[in-house]
């Protein structure tokens, strides 16, 4: 079944000048403009697309990625207002629309804003939403304890950071359990801590159960675990770099990930540190 606003699977029934036409069932097809079109493909060959409408309301597809696909939250910039709403950059041709019933506050050009991209049910286009409340919490939470989870920082408030989690509820990770500030609108992987009984869920950015190491040693450790494993830090970067990130001197990060090579936690190769 065809899904507008994600990635789709589509066949090449025809090839022309201008693009290929897909198979988007039911008898319709779906314009893949030539500059898209991979190289080297013909009728019958599968492309991995994305669906949306072109200004005109007509179905079209594109290779390009977006940076948010229906169902996903994310932070985009406003690149114009007019009398239909706020168009966002969303990294295709075409921007998306916040109409502005779906603005919290009047949006403004060249600020950025937390949306969610949806379909509308009325006019079947892509839209988005800033009233990200009404679109979060919506069904009872399923995680258990200790579960990887995708996260987007949302916000930031006196005791930690709300973030959304695998965008469909509201988390809180702690300033406490944290080893450096977060930015809003990063994604990061995370794991459910505690849900607790006013139906509020915890997050830890480390695994559950994983022995706790102070101080330098531990936050790099912990900057490995966010950054998949891998930084591209060693003995030989500069003592500006290395302090930037872990506000400490290039003696002090060298005696650290020695303790963790002889640890057996990190391997150290040419281009940086891997956590094992």
């Amino acid at each position: 079944m065809l899904e507008i606003g994600k990635y789709n699977t589509l066949k090449i029934v025809k090839d022309l000048d201008f693009g290929v036409y897909l198979d988007g069932g039911n008898g319709l097809e779906i314009l893949l403009p030539a500059r898209y079109v991979p190289q080297n493909v013909k009728p019958g060959d599968e492309v991995e697309v994305f669906i949306y409408h072109d200004n005109e309301g007509r179905l079209i597809a594109t290779t390009l990625r977006p940076l948010a696909i229906a169902g996903e939250f994310r932070f985009l910039q406003v690149n114009a207002v007019n009398q239909a709403g706020a168009f966002l950059n969303w990294g295709i041709m075409k921007e998306l629309l916040v109409p502005f019933r779906e603005q919290k506050a009047p949006m403004q050009e060249g600020r950025w804003y937390l949306v969610y991209v949806h379909v509308d049910h009325i006019s079947g286009r892509i839209v988005a939403s800033a009233r990200i409340d009404k679109y979060l919490d919506n069904v009872i939470p399923n995680y258990t304890k200790g579960q990887e989870v995708n996260l987007l920082v949302a916000d930031e408030t006196d005791i930690g950071y709300k973030v959304i989690i695998n965008h469909m509820h509201w988390g809180l990770v702690y300033r406490n359990e944290t080893f450096r500030d977060l930015e809003k609108g990063e994604l990061l992987k995370g794991y459910i801590k505690n849900m607790r009984e006013d139906e509020k869920i915890d997050v830890s950015l480390t695994p559950l159960g994983y022995r706790k190491i102070e101080g330098v040693t531990g936050l790099i450790l912990e900057s490995l675990k966010v950054h998949n494993g891998f930084l591209p830090l060693h003995d030989k970067s500069d003592p500006e770099e290395i302090y930037a990130l872990f506000a400490c001197s290039k003696k002090a990060f060298k005696q650290a990930i020695g303790s963790l090579y002889k640890e057996g936690l990190i391997s150290i190769e040419k281009s940086g540190i891997r956590i094992v």
